[in-house]
């Protein structure tokens, strides 16, 4: 039997570029192709010098987050023949969130000089889209003629999202990508198989945090309305920051939840943005053809209150009484948060409620770290604001808890298992307690370009 191998072409053993490629001795097919969101040209893509160009047969997406396609453009620039493979409403989300990245970066070659921007253009995606493979779960499919058969299976951790079996000459190869086991507002928990797998790739974001036995997301969403109640009482406004996909959507289901259940008034205006208004018609329209909860829901249309920026529009001041659900989560600068934040968190009168993750060195990070009335540096071109609003945070994450993904390698009792997409200490968590639960099973924490034999 040939040997087949797996290699990581992200630069650092961490979340960020997400990449992989397994080699058959026949066919090479890549898992994923992202880009690492606090890295800047070049440094922002896997390394694809490991791969030689033209080389790679396929590409497999496991969802649309841009630390898992946006550097997909890259890829298949440098690989002319290979697909890639994708959900149908992945595609829609990866086309539409990879123009506007070409906007991003083009803003950036503009505002900070960075030269080799954009990576690549709006006519170039254009045409690659046309190399977009969709396919629907529960369906096997040959992959572009290499002999491999895989399968997608819904991962819960954002529409569209999938993980994946592989066959390869009889080999079980099963990659998580992003995964949520738990129901969320509108996902439903990834639906995955339990059979037995030879190898597990499996995420494992949330390794170095245990999660509070008494947690419950009904109480998270209680809590929010409490926040946002309190603050309509003393005239101010709540800033959610979101991520543009996923949280943007599940923050107003929630928030139309709470409104229906008479936890917060129903006349309080929710604003969205341009491009969470985007993703958003995207989620409406297979409202009625994806796993989820809320099915035939849309967003857009039935919930009550929605007040979305008119094309060109950008908000910089929020008005009293409103909820203002914006995009970046993490308040990068040059975004509408970031715009916001500089005339909001000086205000005791308004709430900042932070529903995802916020890497420490963002702007929303330094917000979480700093005590009210500190002095915060927001971004580089205005002085710091003083830090007088109340801030909440919340854990509404599209990630397992990590005792969830060790349940789930127990059930799959693989012979092999990798550990990605994580920081180093929630490697080394997941690493030392899969060993002690199967401990006939090799725990492999993958480093940067090395091949590592799967058979």
């Amino acid at each position: 039997m040939r040997e087949i191998t797996f290699q990581s072409l992200t630069r650092r053993a961490e979340i960020g570029a997400n990449c992989y490629v397994l080699d058959t001795g026949m066919a090479r097919i890549a898992l994923d192709s992202g880009m690492h969101p606090k890295e800047k040209a070049f440094d922002a893509i896997p390394d694809f010098s490991l791969l030689e160009d033209g080389t790679l047969d396929a590409v497999m997406v496991s969802h649309s987050h841009l630390d898992h396609v946006g550097s997909l453009p890259i890829m298949m620039r440098r690989n002319p023949k290979a697909p890639a493979y994708m959900s149908d409403v992945t595609c829609e989300f990866s086309e539409a969130l990879l123009h506007n990245s070409v906007n991003v970066m083009s803003s950036q070659r503009e505002q900070e000089g960075i030269k080799e921007y954009p990576l690549f253009t709006h006519r170039e995606l254009d045409n690659l889209v046309r190399r977009f493979e969709r396919r629907r779960g529960g369906r096997p499919f040959d992959v572009a003629g290499t002999g491999v058969k895989a399968e997608f299976f819904d991962a819960g951790h954002l529409p569209g999202s999938v993980g994946m079996l592989l066959d390869i000459d009889g080999l079980k190869v099963f990659y998580t990508g992003d995964v949520q086991f738990e129901d969320q507002t509108i996902l439903m928990g990834a639906d995955f198989p339990e059979k037995h797998v030879d190898v597990l790739i499996m995420e494992c974001t949330r390794g170095a945090v245990e999660r509070d036995p008494a947690y419950s997301r009904r109480a998270e969403s209680d809590r929010l309305a409490e926040v946002i109640s309190r603050t309509m009482e003393r005239g101010g406004s709540v800033l959610i920051p979101v991520f543009a996909l996923g949280k943007t959507q599940e923050i107003l289901m929630m928030l139309h939840e709470l409104k229906r259940e008479k936890k917060i008034k129903q006349d309080i205006p929710v604003h969205i943005g341009g491009l969470s208004s985007k993703m958003t018609q995207i989620v409406d329209k297979y409202s009625g053809e994806v796993r989820r909860q809320h099915g035939g829901f849309r967003l857009l249309e039935n919930m009550s209150g929605i007040v979305k920026s008119k094309k060109g529009e950008r908000v910089t001041k929020c008005q009293a009484g409103r909820i203002y659900a914006v995009s970046s989560g993490m308040m990068s600068e040059y975004t509408v948060s970031n715009d916001l934040a500089h005339h909001f968190i000086n205000q005791p009168k308004n709430s900042l409620c932070f529903v995802g993750y916020a890497d420490p060195d963002s702007p929303a990070g330094a917000i979480l770290s700093s005590l009210p009335g500190a002095p915060v540096k927001l971004s580089n071109g205005h002085p710091p604001v003083e830090l007088n609003c109340e801030v909440a945070k919340f854990d509404f994450s599209g990630h397992a808890p990590r005792r969830d993904l060790v349940e789930y390698a127990r059930k799959l009792s693989p012979r092999k298992i990798l550990l990605v997409h994580g920081d180093a200490p929630a490697m080394e968590w997941m690493a030392a307690t899969l060993s002690l639960a199967l401990p006939e099973c090799e725990i492999i924490i993958p480093m940067p370009g090395e091949k590592i034999p799967l058979g």
